[in-house]
């Protein structure tokens, strides 16, 4: 089993990408602790670990208040007694042409998707210094390369990739690898609720824009995060991994 007495945090863990991430890791042998802002689906996911035959421990709330963040850092350590990989996947969209975006909007995505990862990395990456040990993977977004529609996505997940960057040229010395994932189309309750019309012309789009000619799935994702989380990436730190079908940005 890869990680075999491993404690992993994965962020926005309720469902999706998170989900996905949470139970790939149980398989391979490693205690979780999920989180989300609604409790119904975190006790979901958590119900679904036990039934698996895993340890999984819950705190609920938003990664874009810090006492939270420490709150799944210390729930790590209190629970398991340790924390080996934190993954900052939670994330959120509000979508609107710049035109016609809010201060809200932009301050919304802004606090979850970067702020929230910019908690994940300092709260964790603190224990993990005194530790001298540490997986940390961000999930970030072919939308940082810009994507019509969502100039506040776009630039939290852009901001992303620069703090995994830093993060891991600062922390690379205590033995901490910091990554991050891109995904792409991947097949998620946030797809599923574009509107109909909207995912029809993806469809039409797809053997164009990707070219293997699928949507990916949350497993595409799981099986990559194991991956960097496991100690079969030990010498690779820094880098941002696309994981979208070869799809043309």
């Amino acid at each position: 089993m890869r990680l075999k007495d491993k404690v992993a945090v994965v962020t926005g863990s309720g469902r999706g990408i998170g989900e996905g991430i949470v139970m790939r890791f149980v398989e391979e042998g490693a205690a979780v602790v999920i989180n989300d802002v609604n409790e119904n689906d975190a006790a979901a996911v958590a119900e679904k670990v036990k039934a698996a035959g895993g340890r999984a421990a819950m705190v609920v709330g938003s990664v874009a208040e810090r006492a939270v963040v420490q709150g799944l850092v210390d729930k790590a350590v209190e629970e398991f007694g340790a924390l080996d990989i934190m993954v900052n996947n939670a994330g959120i969209t509000r979508d609107a042409m710049l035109h016609k975006m809010t201060d809200e909007q932009w301050d919304q995505v802004i606090a979850v998707n970067l702020t929230g990862v910019f908690y994940g990395i300092q709260c964790a990456g603190r224990y993990m210094r005194e530790k001298q040990y540490g997986k940390i993977i961000n999930i970030s977004s072919t939308s940082a390369m810009g994507n019509a529609g969502q100039l506040n996505y776009s630039a939290s997940k852009a901001g992303v990739i620069g703090m995994t960057k830093t993060a891991a040229k600062e922390l690379g010395p205590k033995n901490i690898n910091v990554n991050a994932i891109a995904p792409g189309m991947i097949w998620t309750d946030m797809m599923k609720s574009m509107p109909p019309e909207v995912l029809q012309q993806m469809d039409a789009m797809l053997p164009y824009m990707v070219p293997l000619n699928r949507k990916g799935s949350t497993l595409d994702i799981a099986n990559l995060a194991l991956f960097l989380a496991s100690e079969e990436s030990q010498f690779i730190t820094g880098q941002v991994i696309f994981c979208e079908g070869g799809m043309k940005t």
